[in-house]
Order: structure tokens, then sequence, then C-alpha cells
């Protein structure tokens, strides 16, 4: 094989898999250090990773119930025109504080494996729960 054919399928190959990568992560709801955001389907009600996007959209948490790994970072990003917080509702587990209409945080899940319920605080009908395993 010429050195030009070994280059070309090569390339091929590692497109292919990026491509694949890329399209698990789509679906998974992962978010890329180096790149926009993915958005995760409205219909997933859980998703486990080691890093973890909520999006709050329509004063609605998406997904409303979160699976993740103790101390597994948490991007919460706000695509409504009000501000937000995802906050938890026992204790100081959690808390982004106040994220600004077209703005992000992001928290550490706790260590203690559990249930934990969260709200937003400033509207306490926007409900949720992270799963710690």
């Amino acid at each position: 094989m010429s050195p030009t054919r070994s280059r070309r399928m090569r390339n091929l190959t590692r497109g292919a898999a990026v491509g694949a990568a890329c399209a698990l992560l789509a679906v998974g709801g992962v978010t890329a250090t180096s790149a926009a955001p993915l958005s995760q389907p409205a219909a997933a009600s859980a998703v486990t990773v080691e890093g973890t996007e909520v999006r709050i959209e329509g004063f609605k948490f998406i997904p409303a119930d979160v699976k993740v790994s103790a101390g597994a970072t948490v991007t919460v990003v706000n695509k409504d025109s009000a501000p937000h917080t995802l906050t938890a509702t026992d204790g100081y587990a959690f808390d982004t504080g106040t994220i600004e209409a077209g703005k992000s945080a992001t928290f550490t899940a706790p260590s203690k494996p559990g249930s934990y319920d969260f709200v937003c605080s400033l509207h306490p009908q926007m409900k949720g729960t992270l799963v710690v395993s």
C-alpha cells in the first residue's frame, strides 16, 4: 500500500471513530469540553455519565431526574429568559447560585451516594432529583 493511501485510510478510520464518538456523546447528553454543549434528548429522564449537563428550558429541568457518579461535575445551562438556580432542598449538598439567562454554572455532585431532591430557589415549582451512585 502506498504511503499516501495508508495515510488516507488512517484519516478515514480516525474520522469514523470521531463521528461515532460524537454520535454516542449526543445520545448521552455529554458536553464536550472544547465544543458547544450537545443537547440532551427531551424524552430522556435520566442519564449516567461522568460529566452531566442539565438544561433549564421552559421553566423545567431537562432532565428532571439526573443520575451521576459521586463527585461528578454537573453543568447547568439556563436557556430561559429568566434567572434560575439548581439548589438541593436538604442541607447544602449543592447549589449553583443564580444562573442568569443564557449563562451556565457547574457544581460537584455529593461524594455520598443517595437521592438528592433539588429545586430552583427562585421558582420552587421547578423540581428534580439527583441520584448519586
